[in-house]
Formats: structure tokens, sequence, C-alpha cells
């Protein structure tokens, strides 16, 4: 990795393990042994949060790091940082740092912001980076703001670029790794409520393919269609798993949020094993945890919220049983569930009376559920587990097979094998956390079998977004479940006691070592410029003038609106806005229209646009009426324009490359 990209990573790191180790000392008593784990998610939504305030209150967020510094100084001082205790942390750190190394060359060998939602994710983060303020601009409408999006991850990598000191074109490139360590990290936790031995395996979950993309390989397909194809598996949908989210490379919020959904399922996994164990302070840290992670998802990815809003709800409520017996008793076991939905509403409120989304249209029943083949392609996997783990229930009652005939006679067969283990697991009434985590899953997956919720994705693209955002919940869910029980199966077979007990420990070694390895074994370069952390460094050598352009925009200090050339989605246009964070009139219009609705007016704005570029006598006074400061003209803008524009009612402030920009006259 080239050395200038050295002193950014380390500086990100620094970070990092600075917000770590001034909340570890505060877990310590709860969590104990898991507090060290505990830290790292918890620091980064606590920054994340302390930050967003201080942009909503107009104060520099780099405020957020005092109370960190104190904190660090305050356990410094009461001697919480011993040797020992630091040595006992250092599993949870490489835990973190390994999969971030994993995924940081991951991103160095596959570096570019030029594909896919790659485009949005930057021109998101670079308006954040360049003015701090909530809600953020929106890049790509002019004098709108972001308060029409979950936006609340890219502000997390946003503040943590600014306080580091990273610009926002390599910010892009350590997100993902940030985000792989910390999930990581939040699964072996589970990992070791869940298991006795083979702690690890919950992790697998992050790194397994989908079956589809077993068969994929089976048939010879390259492995671009091999990633491409396992996660176009069920007809008009998306199905993708983590290890293809992370490769593909988005900064999207559907995988930003990846670490939050294991943070807390493992929060509430603790709290149903031992909530009898804990003190009242211990109790009611856990639910302000439990809070601070729930109340989060509407601002990572509020399709998550719909999941986990009802997880937590259910963890609660057995928690009041098995603690409890659902009456008031002497260990509050009813505070999971009384506390800790109101706790998260109150944390993030000033988000939620902002948040303008269009939102949902409602709920409608699913008229073309997935085919039985293509769904075992996506889940096949762990149902395959999950019906071997019922299997003596099956023999013992195998009248219950008979709940599956329902909805094979109403049409729906992958409702139908989802029903099975489930209806095993829940007759079963044993409700051990793993068993809730598959009976939880399953629901998931047999429920968006049945209905969708209505959104403006057309009518062939009609349940796209409900199978893409929820199956991944589902993946984390019955993937945790799934892989715990294999980690049982293990132990009870005693694979243990066949290796010896070097080969035992050197493979924690030979894991590693086959993670860092692993990017340069498999192609991951997809062929867009690579051997960087610098998304925007390929513009040097495809598109050289507006490179420097966007060089000189990035440095160009005060508040601005910029026009530019709008293309429709998915293209090269609207790359000066989604590089510099400056917002333009109007950006890729089809990811407007799906946050704003027809009351956008996208189309107009488009056409405005074009009146800008190509009817000189309007230039001035419609660039005016959009409060537009700036004018590109580049090659993008002749290609798609017949450009005509009043050079003499204009300033020219760049010139270079076939670049040029105009300052608009006040």
């Amino acid at each position: 990795m080239a050395v200038e990209f050295v002193v950014p990573v380390l500086l990100w790191l620094l970070i990092v393990k600075m917000l770590h180790l001034a909340v570890w000392p505060a877990l310590d008593r709860t969590l104990g042994s898991l507090a060290a784990a505990a830290a790292y998610p918890t620091s980064i939504l606590l920054f994340t949060l302390g930050t967003w305030y201080l942009g909503l209150l107009g104060l520099p967020i780099v405020l957020a790091l005092l109370p960190f510094f104190a904190a660090i100084v305050y356990a410094g001082s009461r001697r919480f940082f011993t040797r020992e205790r630091l040595k006992s942390a250092l599993t949870w750190d490489l835990a973190f740092l390994l999969p971030f190394l994993f995924m940081l060359e991951v991103r160095w060998i596959n570096p570019t912001i030029s594909y896919a939602e790659k485009f949005m994710d930057h021109a998101i983060l670079a308006s954040i980076m360049r003015a701090p303020i909530v809600p953020p601009l929106d890049p790509w409408y002019a004098g709108g703001t972001l308060d029409v999006y979950y936006y609340l991850g890219y502000w997390m990598g946003g503040a943590l670029g600014l306080v580091s000191g990273v610009p926002s074109t390599v910010v892009f490139n350590l997100v993902l790794p940030t985000v792989l360590g910390l999930s990581v990290v939040a699964l072996y936790a589970l990992g070791h409520l869940l298991l006795d031995r083979y702690r690890w395996l919950p992790v697998v979950a992050l790194f397994l393919p989908n079956p589809s993309a077993i068969y994929h390989i089976l048939i010879g397909d390259a492995w671009f269609d091999v990633l491409w194809g396992s996660t176009r598996t069920i007809e008009n949908t998306i199905n993708e798993y983590p290890i293809f989210s992370m490769l593909w490379g988005d900064v999207h919020p559907h995988v930003m949020s990846f670490f939050n959904q294991g943070f807390l399922l493992f929060l509430l996994v603790f709290s149903y094993m031992r909530w009898e164990t804990l003190s009242t302070r211990g109790r009611t840290l856990l639910c302000g945890l439990a809070a601070l992670s729930l109340g989060s998802m509407p601002g990572f990815n509020s399709w998550d919220v719909l999941v986990y809003a009802p997880v937590t709800l259910a963890f609660g409520l057995l928690i009041w049983w098995r603690y409890g017996n659902l009456r008031p008793d002497s260990q509050n076991s009813w505070m999971v569930l009384a506390a800790v939905p109101p706790l998260a509403i109150a944390a993030y409120l000033p988000f939620y009376l902002q948040l303008n989304s269009p939102g949902v249209a409602g709920v409608a029943i699913v008229p073309t559920p997935s085919a039985p083949v293509e769904f075992l392609l996506v889940h096949g996997f762990f149902l395959a587990v999950l019906i071997a783990y019922c299997a003596p229930d099956i023999r013992q009652r195998p009248y219950l097979l008979l709940a599956a005939v329902p909805f094979v006679l109403a049409g729906y067969p992958a409702a139908a094998i989802a029903a099975v283990p489930l209806v095993y697991l829940a007759v079963r009434r044993r409700f051990s956390a793993t068993d809730t985590l598959a009976i939880l899953g399953l629901a998931i997956v047999l429920v968006t079998e049945l209905i969708y919720l209505v959104d403006n994705m057309g009518e062939v693209y009609f349940r796209m977004n409900t199978v893409f955002k929820f199956y991944l919940p589902a993946w984390f869910l019955m993937g945790t479940a799934s892989l715990a029980i294999v980690g049982e199966w293990l132990r009870n077979a005693g694979i243990d006691r066949l290796i010896p007990d070097r080969a035992e420990k050197a493979l924690p070694v030979l894991a590693a070592a086959l993670l860092i390895v692993a990017p340069f074994a498999i192609n991951v370069d997809f062929g867009y410029g690579s051997h960087t952390l610098d998304g925007a460094a390929y513009l040097e050598g495809s598109n050289p003038g507006d490179a420097a352009a966007i060089a000189f925009l990035r440095t160009l200090g005060g508040d601005h609106v910029i026009v530019e050339a709008e293309g429709g989605d998915y293209t090269y246009y609207s790359r000066v806005s989604s590089f510099t964070g400056i917002p333009a009139v109007i950006g890729m219009p089809f990811h407007e229209y799906m946050w704003r609705g027809n009351e956008g007016r996208i189309s107009e704005r488009s056409a405005d646009v074009r009146a800008i570029y190509e009817q000189p006598s309007r230039t001035v006074d419609l660039a005016r009426t959009y409060n537009a400061t700036l004018l590109y003209v580049g090659p993008a803008e002749r290609e798609r324009y017949a450009v005509s524009i009043p050079t003499d009612a204009l300033e020219l402030i760049y010139d270079a490359q076939g670049v040029q920009i105009y300052r608009i006259p006040a």
C-alpha cells in the first residue's frame, strides 16, 4: 500500500481506538469480559450521535471528542488500563483489525467511486464533510436537504473523517473496512454467548456466500457473473448477502448498518441470558445501549427498524416471561420491553421530527411469490441446518408438517418451506437464544413471501426493496442461529478431541493469514482502477480535465450551488457534485424522485438545466432562481447539450484542459 495512505489509515484507526478506550471502562462492570468487545460499536454510535447533535446546534463537531478524552483521563487516573486488562482486550482488537485490513485490501484493489451507488454514496459523504450541518445539504437537489433520506451512516463516516483529517475520497474506502471490523467484533461477542467452543462460528455468517453463488461457480460462470447472478436469484428482486455487499463496495445504508444489527442482537441475547446476574445499574445500562442501537436504525437504514423493533419487543417479552413470569418483579425484567422503545425514540427524536421521506404507500399481498428453487438458492444453507435441527421433533410429531399445506394450497410454496422449521421451533417452546433467533429469521422470510411494502419501484420490481431490505436482517438472524447450531453439533461430536492442541492453536493464525491473503487470491478488481485508497484518483487517467477542475472546486471556500449536466442515473453525469459535495440544481433524477416523489418536480429542474446551457438569454436569471453561484462547462456538458452561454455576463474563474467554471453574478 502506497506510503501516502499509511498516515490517513493510522489517523483513522487512532480515532477509532481512542473512542473505544474511552467507552470501555463504563461497560466493564456490567459486561465483564465482553465489555471490550461491546465498546467498539458503542463508542462509534455514541460518537455519531454526539457529532450529529453538535451539527444540529451549529457547533464544531470536533467538540465531540472532548468527553471521550475526559473519559480516558478519568479511567487512567483510576488505573483502569492495566497491562493485564489491555492484554485481555487484544483478542477484540485483533477481531476488529484483521477484517479491517482484509476490507482495506479489497478497497485498495478496487477503490473507485465510479459505478453502482458509489456516486450517490460519495456525494452524500462529501456534502456532509463540506458542510457538517443538520440536516445535511442534498448534493443533487439545490436548496433541499437530506431530511428525505436515512443519512446517519454517512454522517458517521464523515464525522470520523473530519476529526481524523482524512479527505472524503479516502474516507469512502475506510468506511466499509470499519463496518466489517465492527460487525466481526459484534458477532464474535455474540458467539461467546451462544457457544462454549467454536465461538467464532457466528462470524462466518458475514463471509458465507449463498447457495446460488455456489451454483454459479459450478456452472463455470465468470467471477463477476457469480457475484451478480447470486444476488439476482429470485426474479425481479435483489438478494444480497453480507460478503457480496462488502466486495461490491457500495458505502450504502444497508451495508453500513451491518455492525449495528449484530450489536443489537448481542445486547438482546446478553440481556436474555444474564438478566438475573445483573445489578439495577447493569440492567439500566443494557437498556440504554439497546436504545442507542435501536434508535439509530431509522437513521442508518430505516427498513431495519421494521424488523428490529419487533425483534426487540420479542426479546423483551421473553425476558419478562423468563425472569418475571409476565408480572411485576424485583428484577425489573419488564425493563427491556417497556423502556427500550421510548428511550430509542427519545435519543433520536430530532432526527425523526426532521425526517420528511415519502416512505411507503402501504402493505399489499404478494401476487407472484418466489419460486421454491430460487428461494432455496438464497436461504438453502440455513434452512437445511434448521430442518436438520428439527429432525427429532419431526420424527416425533410428523403431523405438524401439515402446517405447510395451507401455504401450498394458497400458492406460496416458498413460505411453506420456511413454515416447517418455524412451526417445529415454536411448538417446542424452548425459546433458547438460538431457537429465538432462528424463529425470528424464519418469520421474516415467511412474511416477506406473503406481503410487501408498496413503494414507487413500479409494477415489475414491486417487491424488490422489500425482499432486498428484509432478507439481510433475516440472514443475520438465521445465519447466527444456524452457525451456533453447527457449533453445538461439532462440540457434541467431539471434533475438538480429534484436533491436536498445537493444531487448534494454529487455526486462528491460519484463518487470519487466509483472510489477509484472500483479496489477492480472489480477483476483486472490477477494472475501474486500483492500487490506491483515493476513490477519485482514476479520474486523472480517464477524465483529466474533470479531475483537475474537481480538485480546484474541493478547495474552493464558501457556500455554493453548481450547475452541471444531468444525464440520468448510474452514469458519469452528476460527477462534479458527487466528488465535491457542492449541491447541483439536479443530480441523478430517479434517486431524487424516489426521495421526493412528484412534489420534487424533478423533470422541471432537468429542463431548466438544459435551458441554462442552451438558451443564453435565460442562463443567468434561471440559474439565480436556484441560487446557483457556479456554472460548470466540461466535456460531459458539451456532449449532453448544445452549449451556448452568455460568457460576457459570467466571470470565468477556472479554465484548463477543456473545462471552464464560471461564477454567476449575484
